[in-house]
């Protein structure tokens, strides 16, 4: 019995020294360059720099809520599908989770770029190339390119919970009298509200903290955190203290967006465990 301990800490120290080498120790070099000096204080001081954590938190928050709409509406189809055909579909809407933000916007620019697919099909029906292009270049063509890859995330998590509602609580709201749209309201919307809170919550974590895509797609046409971090740390003279700072903050937004999505998700399974 004595063994027990040892053996699997032996089993995890492998893993326990890739973890603090690779992610606590880099981590701590980045809070600690980050407290040194003024670095935050400059960062708070500079509104370029607020102006784009802004835009970043505006993109995601736009982003996430079309990926929700979207991802709600195929969630609650595919939840009334046969399992085996549900799956299916769900291993074919999971594909773009395996795409690099780099691919994805490649995949965009054939599609809706100047000489895009879609793009010379509109230009024939008399559409300007290039403001058809100058869509996808936009902030609001990223927030379509990161749709394509935030939806997935949605419905994955949205198909369980649509698939295992009973339905006989909605027959017998309406069978005392409600309406339909008060039992949806009033029974299904309660119990889906915590994991739609999550999907909304993580989906805007990624969004916010994503660059390839938005590289790609508008370089630093756009003022958002991770595109001028990127620009911080490629630039051979730049402001490592700065750009520390600019790493903890962008690090603290998402951590808190995500440990939302976790508490929300807990106190959602909580509350089934109690029923």
């Amino acid at each position: 019995m004595n063994k027990a301990p040892a053996l699997t800490l032996a089993l995890a120290a492998p893993g326990l020294a890739v973890l603090a080498l690779f992610f606590l120790l880099p981590l701590g070099v980045v809070v600690a360059e980050a407290f040194r000096g003024d670095a935050l204080a400059r960062f708070l001081a500079n509104r370029e720099l607020v102006a784009s954590l802004l835009n970043s938190l505006v993109l995601g928050v736009e982003a996430a809520a079309v990926a929700l709409v979207i991802g709600i509406a195929v969630a609650l189809h595919l939840a009334r599908l046969p399992p085996g055909r549900r799956a299916l579909i769900q291993v074919v809407i999971a594909l773009p989770l395996t795409f690099s933000g780099l691919i994805i916007a490649y995949g965009f620019i054939l599609v809706l770029g100047r000489a895009g697919f879609v793009t010379m099909l509109l230009a024939r029906l008399g559409a300007d190339p290039a403001t058809v292009a100058s869509f996808l270049f936009s902030e609001w063509g990223l927030v379509l390119a990161y749709t394509y890859y935030l939806t997935p995330r949605v419905i994955l998590m949205l198909v369980p919970v649509f698939a295992n509602f009973d339905e006989r609580q909605l027959q017998a709201a309406e069978s005392m009298g409600a309406s339909r749209l008060r039992a949806l309201a009033d029974v299904m919307v309660p119990q889906i509200a915590p994991t739609v809170a999550a999907a909304f919550a993580l989906v805007a974590a990624v969004a916010i903290g994503a660059y390839g895509t938005a590289l790609a797609l508008v370089g630093t046409q756009i003022n958002i955190l991770p595109l001028r971090l990127y620009s911080m740390v490629a630039d051979s003279g730049a402001d490592f203290p700065l750009a520390a700072a600019v790493s903890v903050v962008l690090l603290a937004v998402c951590s808190l967006l995500m440990a939302a999505a976790e508490i929300a998700a807990a106190s959602s399974e909580a509350r089934h465990a109690q029923h």
